[in-house]
């Protein structure tokens, strides 16, 4: 355990409630984090919080998931869709007048992954924070490393967020689940949720030469709109489609990244002469304003 609060953690440490309180701050106690109440939270060797309580999540990217995506992101595969993520967020913080749009601000990563994302927008705006939530332990070590202002912390998303209400400027979904109500109550007012989906031309190369992956749903839009009206309207739409070239290896990064690794069998590509050279990277990136 480490002596000292992580350098992230310590910054985002007032954004942080007990998750088994839900009011309660929590402070710094040898290694983990401690609410006034007793319940405590380890602090990991790498640097993220696990501040899941009672039943662990179920889902979350396993070891070999993470490091393909850790290869194919390094790569810069999705650098347009990264660079369209950071432009709404910049876009969001600047509009709430913090530091004159010098980059001030809280962004919250919801399903945050290795933290690819969260990094990306924390580069483009120099004085904010950020803190990724994800149930994957196994993605939190990376996450917790991806940019010296993101925290990171074991949660499952679909659970109320161990946040206090109205802490983030901007909250992140990208590729990743959803909890709409939750989004909504750790919003301020006039803050920016920022969701990226796949639209159904995105990877079809890759779903044509592999009959496992999973496709996507053609009523995903209508299922998402009705999740979000309640408590979001769209306040800014944008499509980010390109073919990208591919190498064996990179090719198979990005199916075994993908949720579809779980539905493949071992016998299933390798990546020598199955996978194609080029695939169409499409997706549909809005920011919200809540209701």
């Amino acid at each position: 355990m480490p002596a000292l609060l992580p350098p992230a953690l310590e910054l985002s440490l007032d954004l942080l409630r007990c998750p088994a309180c839900r009011t309660r701050r929590l402070h710094p106690d040898r290694g983990s984090l401690r609410c006034s109440a007793g319940h405590a939270f380890d602090i990991g060797r790498q640097g993220y919080v696990g501040l899941l309580t009672g039943a662990r999540a179920t889902s979350g990217d396993d070891a070999a998931m993470v490091r393909a995506r850790e290869r194919f992101l390094a790569g810069g595969g999705y650098l347009p869709i990264r660079q369209a993520v950071a432009r709404l967020a910049a876009d969001a913080v600047s509009g709430h007048g913090h530091g004159q749009g010098q980059g001030h601000g809280t962004v919250v990563d919801s399903g945050c992954g290795t933290g690819h994302y969260l990094a990306g927008v924390l580069d483009r705006l120099p004085a904010a924070r950020g803190l990724g939530l994800d149930s994957s332990v196994r993605a939190l070590r990376s996450a917790a490393r991806a940019h010296p202002r993101a925290a990171a912390a074991a949660w499952d998303v679909f659970r109320p967020f161990p946040l206090a209400d109205a802490v983030a400027d901007v909250v992140l979904d990208v590729f990743a689940p959803r909890n709409p109500a939750e989004f909504r109550r750790v919003l301020r007012p006039g803050g920016r949720l920022i969701v990226v989906r796949p639209t159904g031309r995105h990877l079809a190369e890759l779903r044509g030469r592999v009959p496992g992956m999973v496709t996507v749903d053609p009523a995903k839009e209508r299922r998402l709109h009705r999740a979000l009206h309640p408590f979001f309207e769209a306040a800014a739409t944008g499509q980010v489609e390109y073919r990208t070239f591919l190498t064996g290896p990179e090719a198979l990064n990005l199916l075994r990244m993908t949720p579809s690794a779980r539905h493949l069998s071992p016998a299933e590509p390798d990546g020598d002469g199955v996978l194609p050279d080029r695939v169409t990277v499409s997706v549909l990136v809005t920011a919200y304003r809540p209701r």
